[in-house]
């Protein structure tokens, strides 16, 4: 078990100018600078053991969230990491019930990024100090330790412990062929982003998508909402590219109302969407029902879940079937202990509806991708036991992480470092921080701030 006393949190804004090239727009989010909340937790450990977490923003706001992990800091310092794991769903219910913090967000909103960044900071040693990749941490735990991770609280109606224990041990089941025969020799399957950002040109997309065939991508996701005749010009060009055998997804990052979701959508089934993403707010639950009832005949499932505030919002979710893919994020919900119920509950709901609600997790950003695969390959290996999904890859920032993914043959392969690859390189953390790094010093300068 961890062991060390944390004797110092430091947070810091991290914020990189993606918004000068277009990378990561959409029809909602057109000038993101990819950013984030990242935190350091220092022990009084032997070995110097530290813990890095991460949540994920866009720029502004960035330093609303710093102020917030700031503010759950007294929940952290001076507790010894084993005891802090020893009881992590006690660790989990004082971070998002501070009597005071929970009024301003209710695990939901800037609170709940922050507690994500500081959850995932408690979990990065306890992987490393354990000698292992934190995939593997949770692979070999056995179920009754990995569920008193678990905050229960809200979900019983639709899992129990009990439940959750027995999913588990059901998994058991080809768990070591599915280590060594898939992961290990394969990797998990995935789907690009990286070439239809709604602000690149048609050239970039064109240069993009070319890129991507020679390196042996099969499934592409643009991002759509903005305009229509646009969408159906760059929907054109891209399957014009990958041809008709190759899958298509689409975005829309919540930009319609519920009946110009189906509307709109209708109008680009003729490109055959896997899925629409986001049709409509992310809290519209009995709308993505609605879209998802009328896109079904079309062959078009709903994506949803990278904006879903919590493990309550998926319950409502699945129970209303009102989506057909299920978008986890590691930094959106409470870091691996929320992210753990919602994988469970989705193994619960499959047998619910014919299509199982196969779990494809959002990425992208700085450093989803880094922490989101240590869930899938978890998932895959004692939970789901499925084949059926595949998890999003955005090519960018990964530079500046010490662990960063490896993909090969569009797949991500597992990480063998120990930890949670959530660790930053020190002179990628300050050159941009926010605003005194040595990159906006500069932009800003230029821009005359």
């Amino acid at each position: 078990m961890v062991h060390g006393r944390v004797s110092r949190l430091s947070v810091h804004d991290v914020r990189f100018p993606t918004s000068l090239g277009g990378h990561g727009s959409d029809a909602m989010h057109t000038d993101p600078d990819y950013s984030a909340a990242y935190v350091v937790l220092e022990t009084d450990a032997e070995d110097g053991l530290k813990g890095y977490g991460i949540t994920f923003t866009l720029g502004r706001g960035t330093e609303v969230v710093v102020c917030a992990v700031n503010a759950l800091a007294p929940h952290v310092l001076n507790k010894d990491l084993g005891d802090i794991v020893g009881d992590f769903r006690g660790f989990y219910r004082q971070l998002t019930s501070d009597g005071q913090l929970r009024w301003i967000g209710a695990e939901k909103g800037v609170v709940h990024l922050a507690a994500a960044a500081v959850l995932s900071a408690a979990w990065a040693p306890w992987a490393k100090q354990e000698g292992k990749p934190l995939w593997k941490l949770l692979v070999d735990m056995d179920p009754q330790t990995l569920v008193s991770c678990i905050d229960f609280r809200y979900i019983t109606d639709v899992l129990t412990e009990e439940e959750a224990c027995e999913i588990l041990r059901q998994s058991q089941v080809g768990k070591k062929e599915r280590v060594e025969e898939q992961m290990l020799a394969h990797g998990y399957p995935a789907y690009t982003m990286s070439c239809a950002w709604l602000g690149h040109p048609d050239a970039t997309l064109k240069q993009l998508c070319s890129e991507a065939l020679k390196d042996s991508w099969t499934r592409f996701k643009v991002k759509v909402g903005a305009n229509l005749q646009d969408d159906i010009r760059r929907c054109q060009l891209i399957k014009n590219m990958i041809g008709p055998e190759k899958t298509l997804m689409m975005d829309a990052n919540q930009r319609w109302d519920v009946p110009e979701a189906v509307e709109w959508v209708t109008k680009l089934a003729e490109f055959k969407p896997l899925w629409t993403e986001e049709p409509t707010s992310p809290d519209d639950i009995l709308g993505h029902a609605a879209v998802s009832k009328a896109l079904a005949p079309l062959g078009i499932g709903v994506a949803i879940g990278e904006q879903c505030h919590n493990r309550v919002i998926f319950k409502q979710l699945l129970e209303a079937k009102a989506l057909k893919f299920l978008q986890i994020d590691s930094c959106r919900l409470g870091s691996v202990n929320e992210n753990l119920s919602v994988l469970l509950m989705a193994k619960k709901f499959e047998i619910r509806v014919p299509w199982g609600f196969p779990v494809c997790p959002h990425l992208g950003g700085v450093g989803l991708c880094e922490l989101v695969q240590h869930l899938i390959m978890f998932d895959f290996i004692s939970v789901s036991a499925s084949q059926d999904r595949m998890c999003e890859y955005v090519d960018h920032l990964h530079e500046h992480f010490k662990h960063p993914v490896l993909i090969r043959e569009a797949s991500y392969m597992p990480p063998k470092d120990a930890g949670y690859s959530t660790e930053m390189k020190e002179d990628s953390v300050k050159r941009h921080r926010y605003p005194d790094g040595e990159v906006w010093k500069k932009l800003l300068t230029a821009q005359g701030n």
